[in-house]
């Protein structure tokens, strides 16, 4: 282990991810943002066109942007292979897009799952804050209705279950079509 808390080979690599990417498994871990959907969404595209097993999908995120999420979304919903995904630790707000839109679902039977609208923070003049406002309510929106198509919900209920902030057991999640088992 280096000063920093990584793990390397010496050579300056980071191994582990090398060692799992050899296995197909992809890892989205810590805040869900756009260089991590970024990162997620190359990996996953490399695994798509070196052959055609599934790909091991491990989540553990409990904040981030609704934007990359619905752009992780995008990625694997245009994949060729499967993307079979594992929740560990904490899932919590967009993260939960990436989850449910996976083939095959699972959970850790000590997952905490959370639905929860992220924070939006805006800076500039009224006139940008107002257009800020807006493409964050559409992006929302359309965030809403993509879970809602995931697990069978109605929109309108992702959209309020988000909005109190509630917590699932993992059997309430999978009940709630979010994840197949724990």
């Amino acid at each position: 282990m280096t000063g920093d808390g990584t793990w390397s080979d010496g050579r300056g690599q980071d191994w582990l991810a090398e060692s799992l990417f050899a296995k197909r498994i992809v890892q989205l871990s810590g805040p869900l943002d756009h260089g991590t959907a970024n990162q997620v969404a190359a990996q996953l595209m490399t695994l798509d066109a070196l052959g055609d097993d599934p790909v091991e999908l491990r989540v553990t995120s409990d904040t981030g942007h609704t934007s990359a999420a619905l752009a992780l979304v995008d990625v694997i919903d245009l994949l060729g292979v499967p993307v079979h995904a594992t929740a560990l630790g904490r899932v919590h707000g967009p993260a939960l897009a990436v989850l449910a839109v996976c083939d095959r679902r699972l959970l850790g039977d000590h997952t905490s799952i959370r639905m929860v609208e992220p924070d939006a923070d805006f800076r500039g003049s009224a006139g940008q804050l107002e257009q800020q406002a807006a493409a964050h309510r559409d992006e929302w929106a359309a965030f809403c209705a993509c879970l809602a198509r995931a697990t069978g919900q109605t929109t309108d209920k992702v959209a309020a279950d988000a909005a109190a902030g509630i917590y699932l057991t993992t059997d309430q999640a999978v009940a709630y079509g979010l994840a197949d088992e724990v």
